[in-house]
Order: C-alpha cells, then sequence, then structure tokens
C-alpha cells in the first residue's frame, strides 16, 4: 500500500469512528433531553426505562461502529501502521471538538474490542488524553452568574428558579424562597442581606439535573473568597405543581446526592468537562471518575479512574493485599492500601450452598449497574483483561488468587498479572468490623440505617438475599450501602411466606423445617435468628425495624411494586426538609 493511500484509509477509518461517537452523543443527549418533561409528568415508570436505556446505549454504539468499520474496511488482521496512522488521524478531527475526551474514550473502545490487549498502548489508544478539555465552549456558557449585590438575595434566588426553565407551576413560590433565604442568611449572617458585601454571587450550571423522582438546581455561592456549593433538589407533588424540598450546603451534604450508591443524574450538556470542572470545585473529593460516572457518562468515568490508577501505582510502592474483612463465598476481593478502593475477582469453585454460576455472578452485577440504586448499592466499573505488576503484590494475596481465581489469571513473560475480568468498587469498612467497634450512639446510628437501607432497596424492588451485616458496608459519610450482589434478586420474584404452626410439639425439634420451602420463599421471621444475636443490636432493630420480620410488610412492599407506587428515597436527612 502506498503511503498516500495508507493515510487516505486512515482518515476513512477515524472519520467513520467519529461519526460513531457523534450519533452515540446525540442519542445521549436526546435520551437526556427527555428528562425534563418525564420529571413534569411524573412519569416515573418512563424515568427508569430511560435510565437503563442510556446505560446500554454506549456499548450498542460500539458493536455498531466496529461492525461498519468492519465491513467498509476489511481492515483484519492488525496493520500497526494503519492504526497508528488512524490515531494520528483521529486526534486531528477533535481539535475543536466539544466532548474530545469522550470521543476519545469511544476511539479506544472501538480499538480495544477488536485487537488483542498487548497492542493496549499509547501508540494505538488513548491511553492519556491529547486534547485539553479546559476552557472548551459550547453555544451558551455552562453556568449563570447572578449578583446579590445589585437586586438583592430573594431576587436572585426567584430568578435561578424561573431559569431553570420548569413548565409546572409551583405550589408556593415564595414560601419556598423565603426559607432558602433563611437558610443563606443564617450562614452568612448580616453578609447576605447587605447590598455592599464584597463580591457576593451565585453561579448557577445552566441545567437541572435530573435522577428518580427529583430534579435539583446545582450551584455555588461566593461570599468574598468564601466558597459553598449549594443545590436545590426539586420534587414533584403529583397534582401539578412543583416545590423545592430543601436547601443543600456545602460539600458533605452535597456528597450524599452525587455519592457513587446513587443513579446517575440526567443534566443536559454541550461541554461534559464543563460540568465536571464545575462539580470540582463543590466537591473537591470527589475525582473526576466519579464525576463523569454521575452525570451518566460511566464509560468516560472507567476510562479517567484507569488513567489514574495507574498514575498512582507508578507514584507509590505498597502491596496489594486482601481485603479486610471475612471472606466472600463467591468473590476474591483485595485492595491497594494507599488506595481507596478493592478490586473483586470472581472465584473459579463457589461455596457449596450458592447454587448458581459465574455467568449468573456477572448478571447480577449488570442488573445492580442498569437499576436505580436508590444510595444504597455502590456502583462498581468493570473491566476486562487488567494488567498489574507482579511485584506489587503480596505472597499470601498471590497464594490465594492463584488458588482460588487461577482461570482468570495468567501471567506474561514481563512480570504482569493479567486479570481476565474484574470489578472494582470504593472501599468501605464492612459493617460487621465496625459494629464491634462502635460506641453506643454509633450502634444506634447504623443499626438504623442498615434496616432503612433494606427498606430503601426493598422499595426499589431489590430484595438483598443475604442480610449479614459483613455484605454491607459503611461509608466515610456513615451511610449503611451494602455491596455483595451474588444473591439479590427483585422483589417481584419473591414469595413472602408466614412459617407455618407446627404439626406437633417434635416438629420444633427437628433438624430440617416440618413444612415445604420452595426456591423463591422467603420467612422474615427468621430474619432475626442470626441477625439478632447481639442484645444490644436486638434492641435497637426491634425498636425501628420490627416490621421487617414481618411476612405482610414484604408483601405490601410487593404490591406497591406491582401498582407503580414509587416510594420517595431522599439523599439526604429528613431533618433538613423545608415545612410545607
Amino acid at each position: 500500500m502506498t503511503t498516500s493511500a495508507h493515510l487516505a484509509l486512515a482518515q476513512e477509518i477515524a472519520s467513520t469512528i467519529l461519526q460513531g461517537f457523534n450519533r452515540h452523543f446525540e442519542i445521549f443527549q436526546a435520551i437526556t433531553a427527555g428528562a425534563r418533561e418525564r420529571f413534569e409528568q411524573a412519569k416515573w415508570s418512563q424515568v427508569q426505562l430511560a435510565s437503563r436505556e442510556r446505560i446500554v446505549l454506549y456499548d450498542q454504539r460500539v458493536a455498531e461502529t466496529i461492525e461498519l468499520v468492519q465491513a467498509l474496511y476489511a481492515i483484519e488482521p492488525l496493520d500497526q501502521e494503519l492504526w497508528q496512522a488512524t490515531k494520528q488521524c483521529y486526534m486531528r478531527l477533535l481539535a475543536n471538538h466539544r466532548q474530545p475526551e469522550l470521543a476519545e474514550t469511544f476511539y479506544t473502545s472501538v480499538f480495544c474490542h477488536q485487537f488483542p490487549r498487548q497492542y493496549y498502548t499509547n501508540a494505538f489508544i488513548f491511553i492519556r488524553n491529547t486534547i485539553s478539555t479546559n476552557y472548551i465552549q459550547g453555544d451558551l456558557p455552562s453556568y449563570r452568574c447572578y449578583y446579590p449585590n445589585t437586586v438583592g438575595l430573594k431576587h436572585c434566588i426567584t430568578q435561578i428558579i424561573y431559569d431553570a426553565g420548569y413548565t409546572l407551576p409551583f405550589e408556593n413560590l415564595a414560601r419556598d424562597i423565603h426559607h432558602i433565604y433563611r437558610r443563606i442568611v443564617k450562614l452568612f449572617p448580616g453578609k447576605a442581606k447587605r447590598k455592599t458585601a464584597l463580591n457576593f454571587q451565585l453561579q448557577v450550571i445552566r441545567y437541572p439535573f435530573f435522577r428518580n423522582k427529583g430534579s435539583y438546581i446545582v450551584g455555588r455561592l461566593f461570599n468574598g473568597r468564601e466558597e459553598v456549593g449549594f443545590a436545590l433538589p426539586i420534587l414533584n407533588n403529583e397534582q401539578g405543581g412543583l416545590y423545592i424540598d430543601t436547601l443543600l450546603l456545602g460539600e458533605k451534604e452535597l456528597s450524599l446526592v452525587f455519592s457513587y450508591s446513587q443513579a446517575y443524574f440526567m443534566v443536559e450538556h454541550q461541554v461534559p468537562s464543563a460540568i465536571v470542572n464545575f462539580l470540582q470545585h463543590i466537591l473537591p473529593d470527589a475525582n473526576r471518575s466519579e464525576l463523569y460516572s454521575a452525570i451518566g457518562l460511566h464509560k468516560q468515568g472507567k476510562s479517567d479512574f484507569y488513567r489514574d490508577f495507574l498514575h498512582h501505582l507508578r507514584h507509590s510502592n505498597d502491596e496489594l493485599v486482601i481485603a479486610p474483612g471475612i471472606r466472600g463465598m463467591v468473590m476474591m476481593v483485595f485492595t491497594l492500601p494507599s488506595y481507596s478502593y478493592v478490586f473483586k475477582i470472581i472465584k473459579d469453585k463457589f461455596a457449596p450452598q450458592k447454587e448458581f454460576t459465574r455467568q449468573v455472578v456477572a448478571e447480577k452485577y449488570q442488573l445492580v449497574k442498569r437499576h436505580d440504586r436508590v444510595g444504597r448499592m455502590a456502583d462498581m466499573l468493570e473491566y476486562s483483561d487488567v494488567s498489574m505488576p507482579k511485584t506489587r503484590f503480596s505472597p499470601a494475596l498471590l497464594q490465594e488468587l492463584y488458588e482460588t481465581c487461577g482461570s482468570s489469571i495468567t501471567e506474561t513473560d514481563n512480570g504482569y498479572i493479567i486479570f481476565k475480568h474484574m470489578y472494582i468498587e470504593r472501599r468501605m469498612t464492612p459493617l460487621n468490623i465496625y459494629l464491634e467497634q462502635a460506641t453506643d450512639t454509633e450502634l444506634e446510628h447504623l443499626i438504623k440505617d442498615y434496616g432503612n437501607a433494606i427498606k430503601q432497596l426493598a422499595g426499589a424492588n431489590i430484595f438483598p438475599g443475604d442480610f449479614l451485616y459483613k455484605n454491607f458496608g459503611v461509608t466515610p459519610l456513615g451511610r449503611v450501602v451494602f455491596y455483595d450482589y451474588d444473591e439479590i434478586t427483585y422483589m417481584t420474584e419473591c414469595n413472602f411466606r408466614k412459617i407455618p404452626p407446627p404439626r406437633f410439639p417434635e416438629d420444633e425439634f427437628r433438624s430440617t423445617p416440618w413444612y415445604s420451602v420452595a426456591p423463591h420463599d422467603v420467612f422474615p421471621e427468621e430474619f432475626g435468628t442470626f441477625l439478632l444475636t447481639n442484645p444490644k443490636i436486638r434492641k435497637i432493630f426491634l425498636q425501628h425495624h420490627k416490621d421487617l420480620l414481618d411476612y405482610r410488610y414484604w408483601q405490601q412492599k410487593q404490591e406497591n411494586i406491582r401498582q407503580g407506587i414509587y416510594e420517595d428515597v431522599f439523599p439526604y436527612t429528613t431533618e433538613i426538609r423545608f415545612k410545607r
């Protein structure tokens, strides 16, 4: 092939891949743009369907683009010079693109789905970003500015609400604005009221965020050098009106809203990097990976995470070790002490009581990815062919990995361990370990939140299956989150029953039940047998969550789900909600 012909083909391939990405982003934006209508019309079932549709969209478009590239150009096997030239052509096409980082990730996905991992280098894919995302501009600025010094704080708050573009009326906007005004004045006593306060301004992301049954106006408030992030949760009263539920202020309250245990937001954005940059200012402890995922760009979140992980490996020297806690029966879990994540590999063989296959486990994790996590299930990053230097593994970990996950591991001649499949999650303190060390006050909070987590998952049609404390974790903010998914199932697939009375006195002493048990039968009154052996825990649990031991509670939850009743789940405490 001549050089000119080679370059012409590379340009065509690059153009085809970019067209595939542009089509993907166009469809992604169209689904996202429908969030406002679904929210205002209270179409909650459609909200869930749109969320799932958007999650699977990326893989569909990648597969479609690969099929088109192969059909048009017949380029198998790998021609190294051609694909190096293709990457260079692609980079030039992105010079004025508004989503260059997403387009680079899409290109990498198209390449990696076609060719072996020895070519996963920066010569062929985007191990590093090549286009700066700083100061990319859309048709409109990504956020608006408001100046209380000029027109007054209440006027600014009112204008922020109107600019958000909701078409439904508010049931009592004056009341809601008064609540917001009072909380801001309390935060900045005296200063918020004075028109002469130096550099007192509000910056608000142009478009609202939508998720589940809520919408959020997100911004930041400046008072001189002080900067405070805020969010206004907007709810639909389902009677033709909206109301502002509260004002969230500061990183701690916002972190719960943007947590990795929440479903992805829908927010319109021509320039996603501008949204992420804004969010980084108000959530400095959140990394770019988590923020891209939070706005629905989870594939970009994966790319950014892996880049950060490679950087951390290069600039650290501690060993990968077995994660603390009780060993799992399905997953081998390890961690890097200096890095706040755990790595999970499906074991080759499961404990006898785990009557399912590797494929079933993988499907459970996909279910969690696509389902509403209601702030109670940790999001995970799923990778294939993950490479880590063998020298970073502790001997004990390496031995256990080969013993339990040997079929998922290969070792290269240059000293790397390759994992065929891996899940990565934020590291949390296992609830059972936390309970052992908890004070009485902490114990009260944790058991209440543990029960609330189960109830909120049930309301979202998720039955955890295994309620043992070791399957739940505690986040740095003290929130209880479920993270062991191998036994989860839909609530509607369970058959909640009451244990029938014994036929004879001797029945109670039998080692096997005197009643029949079908595969999907669940007996809630049994939960206490293995959960409430500690008297302190038992007392707290029965005080707040005794209903979880009653089969009728679960049956009512099932009926609500079947009737299309979507429960309200707030990613903030009910104590800070405004009075209506």
